[in-house]
Parts: C-alpha cells; sequence; structure tokens
C-alpha cells in the first residue's frame, strides 16, 4: 500500500500464518534459547503445560503479514520504534496465526517529505485469543 492510502481508523487483516514445531525450535535454539521454547520435556512440567514461541518470533511472524499485506510495494523505509509490546498469551506450535493493524495516526512530517504512520497491530490465534499487542510506527519517503 501507498503512504496515501492508509487513514486514521483503517483496519487491515491478513493471515493465517501456521507455526510449525520445528520452526519454532529452530527459532529458539538459534535466537531465545530458553527452556519453555527449546526443550520439550521440561516445558511439559513448567507453567505454560509445554513449549511456547519466542516472542521475538511472534514479533517476526506478525512482521512478515504485515510486510507482504500492508507495506509491499509501499514507500516505507525504516521505524523508529514500538511504543509497547505485550504478549498476553503464549503461542504454541501448529497455531493459526492473523493479524489486525488499526491506523491511529496518518501525518507528514514538518521538515521532510515523510510520511509518519502509528499502527497498532494484534496478532490472534484461531480460537480468537490476542497473543500480541504493540503500536509501532513507520516512515514512508515521500516526493516533494
Amino acid at each position: 500500500m501507498k503512504f496515501a492510502e492508509f487513514h486514521v481508523g483503517q483496519i487491515i487483516e491478513a493471515g493465517p500464518y501456521v507455526l510449525a514445531e520445528d520452526e519454532m525450535l529452530q527459532f529458539a535454539d538459534r535466537y531465545d534459547p530458553q527452556w519453555f521454547h527449546t526443550d520439550p520435556d521440561a516445558a511439559q512440567g513448567g507453567p505454560f503445560g509445554g513449549l511456547i514461541a519466542s516472542g521475538w518470533q511472534t514479533c517476526g511472524i506478525a512482521m512478515r503479514l504485515i510486510a507482504d499485506h500492508a507495506l509491499a510495494g509501499s514507500e516505507s523505509f525504516a521505524s523508529p520504534g514500538i511504543e509497547y509490546i505485550k504478549w498476553p498469551h503464549p503461542v504454541r506450535a501448529n497455531d493459526h496465526l492473523r493479524v489486525r493493524a488499526e491506523v491511529v495516526e496518518v501525518r507528514r512530517a514538518r521538515t521532510r517529505p515523510m510520511g509518519i504512520l502509528r499502527w497498532r497491530w494484534q496478532l490472534f490465534n484461531q480460537e480468537n485469543v490476542e497473543v500480541l499487542d504493540l503500536q509501532a510506527t513507520s516512515l514512508f519517503a515521500l516526493k516533494d
């Protein structure tokens, strides 16, 4: 989507993305090797009753869905950051994840030809349980 296509209150939905257990384990082994992400036996007796995905992988899945369905072909070039991020419920192997993004603010920068988009991303599993909630800012290169 082009920057001009975004408007406050707009809802963008995409998915599902099915998270395979081997993908979840590979990510955890490489980037977040905590026992509740990597050790099925130990995780079974842990507080979540089994393996859960890394929150960082959950963010990556949301980013993939947004990149494919909202940012592809856009003028997006960076993000200055995330206002907040929450993981209210765990993600498990074989979850079917979908993203819902709501546009919160759309404006042009005063000093440069740049668009600024603030939006809230929520990721839900197949039972419509929220597993990720964040608010991000995206920057778009615009022509004068």
